[in-house]
C-alpha cells in the first residue's frame, strides 16, 4: 500500500487458510461444553449424535452444505471427513461445490479482505472496476472465476446431448481434477476418489450455470445437441440411496435447498414404496439421526421452513437423536469435526461408496478431455 492507496495485487495477496481438524483435539472443549448452556451445550449434544452416526455401521451419513463455507476456510475439514469415511453423500449449493471448491481445485484462491466489512479500505464500486468480487470479508479475482466458468463449459461439452443429474457432471469434474490437478486439495476430487456422490439440486445457480448457458448457446448456433441439468434425476438418484440404505443420518450445515432436498428423500422413498404395494408411511425409516447448524430463525421461515422436530410431523426426521445448533458455522463446525476425528469412531467404519449405484448409467463416467468430439457435432 502506497500513500494510503491499495493495489489489486495487494488486496489479493493473503489467501484464506483452511482449518486442519487433525492438528487440534476438540474433545476437551466438547467435554466441558456438556456442562454449560446455550450453544455450547447444544454443540456438545450434536457432537455426541454425530459420533453415534459414525458408530452405527448400518447408517449412511448425508452432509448438506449451504452458505459460503469453502471460501470461509472449511474445505480441509470436509475433505478429512471424506477421507475418514465419515460422509457418504453430499447435497450442496452450487457455490460451495463449483465456484469455491472446484475453483480452488483448479489452483485458484480466496483471499482475506483487509480491514472489516463495516470499515472496508476499498469501496465496492472500486472492487467492481478492479474485477474483485467480495463475499463479506473475503475477496475473489473475477478473472479466475471466468476461467472456472470456461472450464465447466469445456467439461459439459464432453457429454453427449441429453439431460444429466448434477451428480454426473460433478463426477466428471472430479475426474478432471484427479487427472490434471491431482496435487490440489478439493472436496470434488476427494469425493470422486472415495465414491461419494455429490448432488447440487440448484446447479444453475453457480459457475455451472454460466457453463451450461455457454454450452447450450454455442450448440444452438452450431446446430448440434445440447446438454442440460436434470434436477428430477438428482432427486431420484438421492432417493435411490435412501432405498438402498435403511438407516440414514443428516449433518446439515446451513439450510436452504440442500436441507429440504435431503430431508424429502424419505417422502419420495415412501411414495415409491407405496407404488409397489407398501405403506405410504412406516415401511421407510425417517432419518435416524439429524443435526443442523445454522444462525437462521424459524419464525419467519428463514430456517428453510422448520426445525428438525417440526420436520418429524412431515415424516422426515426422527426425534430420538436430533439437535439444532444455533451458531455461526465457521466457528462451530471445526469443533464438532475435530471432536469426531479424534474420538475415532470412523476407524471401524467402511464407506458406502454410493457412486457405484450410478456409474454404469453415466453418459460420461470419466472426464474425456477437450479432444473428445463435441456433443452432437456434425
Amino acid at each position: 500500500m502506497a500513500n494510503g492507496k491499495w493495489t489489486k495485487a495487494e488486496l489479493l495477496s493473503r489467501p484464506i487458510e483452511h482449518v486442519d481438524i487433525t492438528k487440534f483435539d476438540a474433545r476437551p472443549i466438547v467435554k466441558s461444553y456438556r456442562d454449560m448452556a446455550y450453544s455450547s451445550r447444544t454443540l456438545a449434544q450434536a457432537a455426541d449424535i454425530y459420533s453415534m452416526m459414525l458408530k452405527d455401521k448400518e447408517c449412511a451419513v448425508i452432509l448438506t452444505l449451504a452458505g459460503s463455507l469453502i471460501s470461509a476456510g472449511l474445505k480441509r475439514a470436509i475433505i478429512t471427513l471424506l477421507e475418514c469415511n465419515a460422509v457418504d453423500a453430499i447435497v450442496s449449493t452450487g457455490a460451495n461445490i463449483v465456484d469455491q471448491d472446484f475453483f480452488e481445485g483448479l489452483g485458484f484462491k480466496h483471499y482475506i479482505a483487509p480491514g472489516s466489512p463495516e470499515a472496508p479500505p476499498v469501496d465496492d464500486m472500486t472492487l467492481r472496476n478492479w474485477m474483485i468480487d467480495r463475499i463479506y470479508d473475503t475477496y475473489i479475482d473475477e478473472d479466475d472465476l471466468r476461467a472456472c466458468d470456461a472450464k465447466t463449459h469445456e467439461i459439459f461439452n464432453a457429454f453427449e446431448p441429453g439431460a444429466y443429474s448434477s451428480r454426473e457432471f460433478i463426477h466428471a469434474m472430479g475426474s478432471y481434477l484427479a487427472k490434471y490437478h491431482s496435487k490440489n486439495e478439493s472436496i470434488v476430487k476427494t469425493a470422486y476418489l472415495k465414491k461419494v456422490p455429490i448432488f447440487v439440486p440448484a446447479f444453475s445457480d453457480c459457475s455451472a450455470g454460466f457453463g451450461i448457458v455457454l454450452q447450450q448457446t454455442e450448440a444452438i448456433e452450431e446446430g448440434r445437441g445440447q446438454v442440460a441439468f436434470d434436477s428430477g434425476k438428482d432427486f431420484r438418484e438421492l432417493t435411490d440411496i435412501k432405498l438402498a440404505c435403511k438407516d440414514t443420518g443428516l449433518l446439515m450445515l446451513g439450510g436452504g435447498v440442500p436441507k429440504n432436498f435431503a430431508q424429502d428423500i424419505v417422502v419420495a422413498a415412501e411414495l415409491l414404496n407405496e407404488r409397489k404395494g407398501g405403506k405410504a408411511r412406516g415401511d421407510i425409516g425417517m432419518h435416524k439421526y439429524a443435526i443442523q447448524m445454522t444462525v437462521a430463525d424459524s419464525r419467519d421461515g428463514a430456517l428453510s421452513g422448520s426445525t428438525l422436530r417440526e420436520a418429524c410431523s412431515w415424516g422426515k426426521v426422527d426425534v430420538v437423536h436430533e439437535q439444532m445448533v444455533f451458531g455461526e458455522l465457521s466457528a462451530l463446525f471445526p469443533i464438532l469435526a475435530s471432536d469426531a476425528y479424534h474420538r475415532g469412531a470412523w476407524k471401524a467404519r467402511k464407506g458406502f461408496r454410493f457412486a457405484d449405484l450410478f456409474e454404469k448409467g453415466d453418459g460420461v463416467p470419466e472426464y474425456m478431455g477437450a479432444s473428445k468430439k463435441k456433443a452432437g457435432a456434425k
